[in-house]
């Protein structure tokens, strides 16, 4: 059963995934007493028949802040993986503006991005790699998406490998160059969880490794597990999920 005064998970998750990808670790979370909401960005997914140039990370961010007001949601532990972690500090930073920052209580960076005021994705990348990723998304997508990876550069092989291969969509290639505008200084002053998969590391986010790990202001946790342990370390994931919730 679901006690209503405890905090709720709003999961954010990374490129070329949907909601699907947290479905082995809700059921421990709503185990525990939790209520969870697992969000599918515009574009990919289920929602993938959406896919367009006109797609921002703005637009991704509206839909966060779409699913919070509709469902009224309070005491909210944001979880965001991967790029969510540029969607994750965008809603902070319009919440912010809004005033309504008293409904967030930890925000958990799963192996994600860490953005400042006035970056986008490409500024957290090394310039050559942000460039080749321009470069396929122009020839092979059409100057609208990124087409997905295969799912061992996440550290997945066998059945879960072939799951995530299947499921996986197109990522709208405009989110890349979006810039987030949030408050640094107020984003800081929020208990934040960095949650770090070191086996194997993914290089591409070696800049918000290095910035975390020289801030004394984050929690820092370590998973012996690739980029997508809520694929196959679903239960020690949604573990510490709930330590950041009971922080």
């Amino acid at each position: 059963m679901v006690i209503s005064d405890q905090a709720v998970f709003l999961l954010i998750h990374g490129s070329w995934h949907g909601a699907w990808c947290w479905s082995r670790v809700r059921p421990h979370l709503h185990a525990a007493g939790f209520e969870s909401h697992a969000i599918t960005l515009t574009g990919v997914g289920e929602r993938r028949h959406l896919l367009g140039a006109q797609i921002t990370l703005k637009t991704h961010v509206q839909d966060v802040l779409g699913l919070i007001e509709a469902e009224e949601l309070r005491r909210i532990v944001l979880v965001g993986h991967s790029y969510g972690g540029l969607v994750m500090t965008g809603v902070v930073g319009a919440m912010q503006r809004q005033g309504r920052t008293e409904l967030l209580q930890h925000l958990v960076f799963l192996d994600a991005h860490t953005p400042r005021n006035g970056e986008s994705w490409y500024d957290l990348m090394a310039p050559d790699l942000a460039e080749q990723r321009v470069e396929v998304g122009m020839t092979l997508g059409g100057g609208v998406f990124l087409p997905a990876p295969d799912a061992s550069v996440f550290g997945l092989d066998g059945s879960d490998r072939d799951w995530v291969n299947r499921r996986q969509t197109p990522q709208p290639l405009g989110v890349f160059r979006s810039p987030v505008q949030v408050d640094d200084a107020a984003l800081a002053a929020l208990p934040r969880t960095f949650i770090d998969c070191v086996n194997p590391s993914l290089g591409l986010l070696d800049v918000s490794r290095a910035r975390v790990k020289a801030d004394a202001s984050w929690r820092y946790r370590a998973m012996d597990i690739g980029h997508d342990p809520m694929v196959n370390a679903p239960e020690a994931l949604a573990a510490l999920f709930l330590e950041a919730a009971r922080a």
